[in-house]
């Protein structure tokens, strides 16, 4: 995949989520929402690759996940989202909530206040996380 279909998979999950939410459709939402900033972290990684560059196997293994903290690590931001604890504590406190989201949340009844929490803080125009990753991929 190239980093322009991770980007239009984030606005795409994100879409699905607020549907979903709109719907009362709560787990769905919280569910989609967490693959949103999944796409957007890939599209960051993407950014980070050479074009002709021969890949590392371990970084290409580990890339492929779904575990967002993991993702900060290969996108090179995660130095940058230690510093929003001091710089951006709004925006901090929007990632804390974020680097929680996991792929089980499939198997998991998120309730309303998760679902609209999470996607708050993606969303949220000056301190939202897919805003903040938006700048960086």
């Amino acid at each position: 995949m190239k980093r322009k279909d991770f980007q239009e998979l984030a606005a795409l999950r994100l879409k699905e989520a607020n549907v979903l939410l709109k719907a009362r459709c709560w787990d769905g939402a919280y569910y989609l929402a967490g693959y949103a900033v999944e796409c957007a972290l890939k599209a960051c990684i993407s950014k980070r690759t050479e074009r002709h560059d021969f890949p590392d196997k371990k970084r290409a293994n580990d890339v492929h996940t779904h575990q967002l903290v993991t993702l900060i690590k290969y996108s090179g931001l995660d130095e940058a989202l230690k510093a929003l604890e001091r710089t951006n504590p709004e925006l901090d406190a929007n990632w804390v909530l974020v680097r929680d989201w996991s792929q089980d949340s499939r198997y998991g009844r998120p309730s309303q206040i998760d679902a609209e929490n999470l996607l708050r803080a993606l969303t949220d125009r000056k301190h939202g996380v897919l805003r903040w990753l938006r700048q960086r991929w």
